[in-house]
C-alpha cells in the first residue's frame, strides 16, 4: 500500500501498478457477499449454485468492484478519490482459484487519472474495469 499519494506529475501513460495476486476461496467469496448484503444463494450456498450450473458458489459483482477499487487506491494512496468507476463482468471467480490483478495508466488530464484495470483467473478475465481518480498537484 502507498503511504502517499503520487503527485500528478510523478504519473506517466502507459504506467503499470503493481500486480496483485488475490487468493480465491469459499470464505472469501462468502464474506464478500454477506457484508455487501446480497444474500443470492448461488454466492453462499455451494448446492444453490451447482442447481444454477456453477460447480462452486461464485464472487458477486459487488465484491469484485470493492477489490478493483482497493486495487487503485493501494497504488494511489490515501490522498486519491475515486470519481468514476466502470467495469463489465466476465468468467467467474470461483474457489481454489488466484484472480491476478494488473492496471495501466490510460490517460492524465485536469487533475484526474484513468486506471484501466483487469482482474484474471484461469478461465479468462474476470473484470474489466476503467477507475477515474482525481490526485493532487
Amino acid at each position: 500500500m502507498t503511504l502517499r499519494s503520487p503527485a500528478l506529475a510523478e504519473i506517466k501513460l502507459g504506467d503499470e501498478l503493481p500486480e496483485l495476486r488475490v487468493p480465491l476461496t469459499s470464505s472469501l467469496i462468502v464474506a464478500g457477499a454477506v457484508a455487501s448484503r446480497d444474500f443470492t444463494r448461488v454466492h453462499h450456498d455451494k448446492a444453490a449454485a451447482q442447481a444454477a450450473g456453477m460447480s462452486d458458489v461464485f464472487m458477486n459483482i459487488l465484491t469484485t468492484e470493492g477489490w478493483v477499487s482497493r486495487f487503485v487506491t493501494d497504488w494511489a494512496g490515501p490522498d486519491a478519490m475515486i470519481r468514476k468507476l466502470s467495469l463489465k463482468l466476465g468468467a467467474p471467480n470461483l474457489p481454489g482459484d488466484v484472480m491476478v490483478m494488473t492496471g495501466t495508466v490510460q490517460a492524465k488530464e485536469n487533475q484526474r487519472v484513468v486506471v484501466e484495470v483487469v482482474g484474471k483467473n484461469a478461465w479468462g478475465n474476470h473484470v474489466t474495469a476503467k477507475i477515474e481518480l482525481s490526485l493532487p498537484r
